[in-house]
């Protein structure tokens, strides 16, 4: 090549929004920066800071998370998000010495048999111990392992699956509290597929829920460390071994992102950017129009909407079909609300010794859940003292949400005082809300979700991401972020690769 032979022209910046601030918009700004040296991202966030709902507060020595407060490891997404940035190091596991659940019986909390995970028995004979099933329960329970499995293999309720394999006491006593700690969701409309697959995938492989069970556990022993084996059966209610967080709090992640963002040079955040509509491109204007509430509007070649279902639908109303906006308003949300509060732990007569207790729609509380979180991970109460995170309203018991902060904040005082007998108030209570901000993944929502996906395919340039479709964990929503992104990239390079 001559000194007068032509350069390569050099490729253009693809300029994309991302829209919401939360844990997957986030992620999807991260995959785009750091897989691609052309990418420029304007981050657009309508509140005044970053995370969503992952935020921690520290004060007199606790250490509280206001949402979420770990996530599961078995779900590639997070832990390769934090090896990426440096942040593995600063993670923890839950502490093993108290790592099991409880579940309220005729109003006593009662140990979940050791080694039931959600609905699955690893250890049978805990099951005929059991204080919280009758005989016939139990019975019933066990049975399972000899009943035939389904010859069809459309979606169903978890209420059906459960009472269907494991019969009604189960489904009340134990798998509604333990997966409604989980979802807010009502078990009678609950897609099994869209939530918790492994089920239904252990009925149509080995006939039976117990019988899968057990087998991996044989083989998992078999194959693996005792260590590892341990860690999947170990405790009870959830798979507890499996979960993380960070030492100093879950916004300590968020945090890290937000450096690695900076330090790539091609984001920019803009907080307390509303949003009001999105124009697709037309004749007279080739890219995107994202449209800013006391801002000028803003032009794209891509945009990335990780807000909850019903907000994209409102925010692309003018620009996409009738069809894909009913598709995205389909998808419903509960509301709820989380109380945190500390306590002397010597103001309880029950010992505390687990990670928490879920609590039956047929007990009639007013609570869902009461999570122990400094007995789940180390550093988030000082010695002597103990933190509380109660869960309030959901699907199940949405006229909650309708009284004020302090009513409800009585109402949780009442029940930890009936429950665990606490002789005094708390040191300190702070509710908090999110409206419409746990996607229900209703039966039939892996078709709804197919086929909204389908239609976003068609339109070049937008993707959709977030809670709201696959997935309601941190690991899901990190896994859609990237996942979006990486199809973003994708499609920008074939476009611009010459036939």
């Amino acid at each position: 090549m001559t000194d007068s032979a032509p350069r390569p022209a050099t490729r253009p910046a693809l300029r994309v929004a991302v829209i919401g601030g939360g844990i997957t918009g986030l992620a999807a700004a991260h995959r785009l920066v750091s897989t691609s040296s052309t990418v420029q991202v304007v981050l657009l966030e309508s509140s005044r800071r970053l995370g969503g709902i992952i935020r921690t507060e520290s004060a007199d020595g606790f250490l509280m998370e206001l949402g979420p407060d770990s996530f599961i490891t078995n779900k590639p997404a997070g832990l390769q998000l934090c090896d990426e940035i440096g942040f593995t190091d600063q993670l923890i596991p839950t502490d093993s010495q108290f790592r099991r659940s409880l579940v309220l019986r005729n109003g006593k909390p009662v140990e979940v048999p050791e080694g039931f995970m959600l609905m699955a028995p690893s250890k049978p004979w805990a099951i005929l111990t059991t204080p919280i099933l009758s005989l016939g329960g139990k019975l019933r329970l066990l049975s399972e392992a000899f009943r035939s499995r389904r010859t069809i293999s459309d979606d169903e309720s978890l209420a059906s699956f459960v009472r269907r394999r494991f019969g009604q006491q189960t489904l009340e006593r134990l798998v509604q509290p333990l997966v409604g700690g989980i979802y807010t969701a009502d078990p009678e409309k609950l897609s099994l597929r869209a939530t918790m697959p492994r089920f239904p995938e252990m009925e149509e492989s080995h006939g039976s829920v117990i019988r899968a069970t057990l087998a991996q556990t044989k083989a998992s022993r078999t194959k693996v460390s005792g260590a590892q084996a341990k860690t999947d059966t170990s405790g009870s209610g959830a798979r507890y071994g499996l979960f993380a967080t960070a030492a100093g709090g879950l916004s300590d992640l968020i945090s890290a992102i937000e450096r690695a963002l900076k330090k790539s040079g091609r984001v920019e955040a803009r907080l307390g950017a509303q949003v009001v509509a999105i124009d697709k491109p037309n004749d007279s204007n080739p890219q995107w129009t994202v449209r800013l509430a006391d801002q000028k509007p803003m032009q794209f070649d891509a945009v990335i909407v990780t807000l909850s279902t019903h907000a994209a639908a409102r925010l692309l109303q003018n620009s996409i079909s009738p069809e894909l906006s009913t598709g995205l308003r389909a998808i419903e949300y509960a509301s709820s609300a989380i109380v945190v509060s500390g306590h002397q732990l010597s103001d309880f007569s029950h010992p505390m010794d687990a990670f928490g207790l879920v609590v039956p729609t047929i007990e009639k509380r007013n609570v869902l859940a009461v999570s122990f979180s400094s007995r789940k991970f180390p550093g988030r109460a000082p010695e002597g003292q103990i933190l509380l995170r109660t869960f309030v309203g959901g699907a199940m018991q949405p006229e909650m949400l309708d009284h004020d902060n302090d009513a409800i904040a009585g109402f949780v005082n009442d029940e930890l005082k009936a429950i665990f007998g606490m002789k005094s108030e708390p040191l300190f209570s702070e509710v908090i809300r999110y409206e419409n901000a746990m996607p229900q993944y209703h039966v039939g929502h892996l078709d709804r979700v197919a086929r909204i996906e389908a239609m976003v395919a068609e339109t070049t340039g937008l993707y959709l991401a977030g809670s709201g479709y696959r997935g309601v964990g941190i690991p899901d929503s990190i896994a859609s972020g990237r996942s979006v992104a990486d199809q973003l990239l994708n499609r920008s390079h074939s476009a611009m690769t010459p036939k």
